[in-house]
């Protein structure tokens, strides 16, 4: 796995791709710095500066799983990696964990305006890494999900549209309960809601049971692409 993840790490930052995903999500992570600056109040650091940027996030994290197993795939490396004598699931883990890094790098490199703030005011810290923990446990689960959709097809176009379709019905899931009058179908949404089992981190709440699913969902995703890559490996 360790090979597979260093592998992943160097493509991503030698290729413009980890660069790009970074440089454009920094832009923004400064421009709402700068409007809570002019503010005059570090309350907007979390209620507006990382819930505007949670979406983005959402939007961008597709682009950094859209060539994990696609473009392997599409340039026929592929073979060689499923005949390397490594299993599928260090194979799949390696790439999973490059990613979430990548990730986990651009969430505390947003933490820098808000440490720098904090010299001069006192920032309401269990907020903001509140909603940076749920930010990131969300944001794994979307890279499974990526991860995942990526193995299905060699077109990384066609695995990062695939990706944000899924993170765009996620987050307006909630917005769906309101016009369905079946309750088990609407108990059934609100439990795979992943904007309700966020929104306590937002408020510095730590809920086990949202960790757990979060981490839940990526397992479960993880397990489907290392079952797709073992079929693949057999055929």
């Amino acid at each position: 796995m360790g090979a597979v993840y260093k592998r992943e790490m160097r493509s991503y930052f030698t290729s413009p791709i980890g660069y790009v995903v970074a440089a454009v999500l920094f832009a923004l992570y400064g421009f709402y710095y700068y409007s809570v600056m002019l503010s005059g109040s570090t309350y907007y650091i979390s209620t507006f500066v990382y819930s505007n940027m949670f979406i983005w996030s959402m939007m961008l994290l597709p682009i950094l799983t859209m060539r994990v197993f696609s473009e392997e795939q599409k340039n026929r490396t592929d073979q060689a990696l499923l005949t390397a004598p490594v299993g599928v699931g260090s194979i799949v883990l390696g790439k999973f964990f490059a990613s979430a890094t990548v990730y986990a790098i651009i969430l505390v490199g947003s933490l820098i305006p808000a440490i720098v703030i904090g010299f001069f005011s006192s920032p309401n810290w269990v907020l903001i890494l509140g909603t940076v923990i749920g930010s990131f446990l969300y944001g794994i689960a979307i890279l499974a999900i990526g991860t995942f959709v990526s193995s299905l097809t060699q077109s990384q176009i066609v695995a990062a549209i695939g990706t944000f379709g899924i993170s765009i019905l996620l987050v307006v899931i909630d917005q769906l309960t309101s016009i369905i009058s079946n309750q088990v179908v609407v108990q059934v949404l609100n439990w795979l809601s992943f904007n309700s089992r966020y929104t306590p981190f937002t408020t510095g709440t730590f809920h086990i049971a949202s960790i757990v699913f979060f981490l839940s969902v990526a397992a479960v995703f993880l397990f489907l692409t290392a079952r797709k890559l073992e079929s693949r490996r057999w055929s």
